[in-house]
């Protein structure tokens, strides 16, 4: 006790029991905005990359995976379509992919990394409605000129094997080529670019 009749030990408790107390809800508080601004498990998962198996796909063959929500196309395009890639160049809206719907490395008529293999976002670039696989040539409701492609049913969009939009179209862009690279060669992990990055 001092010469003021004040209890210091009494005091000194009193002060160390404040600050802990203090200390707790401070963190009680953070917690909650801290655990709010870090992503679930499952949002996580929802956007992590996929490991896809193409090794049962066949020439002229679709076939669809499920990557941050959106449909992904996998499309093993024949000899045929590839011939076909460059001679639809001038009935369509961006031929050479200027406007940034894909990676850096994905270039030329086919966009991408392997001809024979186009990978897309199955979305239409318009309003989101997906398109529809007409890989046939020639169909009556599309012309004699259509060599395979996918065509939109909500507002009448037409996309080429390679997921580039035809002139007059509503959708004013080509379809999204996202990130991939091939594991092996029948194994894409869609999600993460040739290097690496997510």
């Amino acid at each position: 006790m001092s010469k003021d009749g004040v209890d210091l030990r009494r005091r000194r408790f009193l002060t160390a029991t404040t600050s802990v107390v203090g200390g707790v809800g401070v963190a009680a508080a953070i917690v909650p905005f801290i655990t709010y601004m870090t992503p679930s498990a499952r949002a996580r998962a929802a956007g992590a990359p996929i490991e896809v198996d193409i090794s049962k796909l066949e020439p002229g063959q679709k076939m669809t995976v499920e990557w941050r929500k959106k449909p992904v196309w996998i499309v093993y395009r024949t000899e045929q379509n590839l011939k076909d890639l460059p001679t639809l160049n001038s009935q369509l809206s961006d031929p050479n992919s200027t406007v940034p719907q894909q990676p850096p490395y994905i270039k030329g008529d086919d966009r991408s990394t392997k001809p024979q293999y186009a990978v897309m976002v199955g979305l239409c670039t318009h309003l989101g409605c997906s398109p529809t696989y007409r890989p046939e040539m020639g169909p009556a409701d599309l012309g004699a000129d259509w060599k395979g492609g996918f065509f939109c049913p909500c507002h009448g969009s037409k996309f080429d094997l390679s997921g580039r939009v035809y002139k007059g179209a509503p959708a004013p862009i080509n379809l999204e080529i996202p990130s991939y690279k091939y594991l092996t060669d029948t194994q894409i992990l869609i999600g993460v670019d040739q290097e690496g990055a997510a």
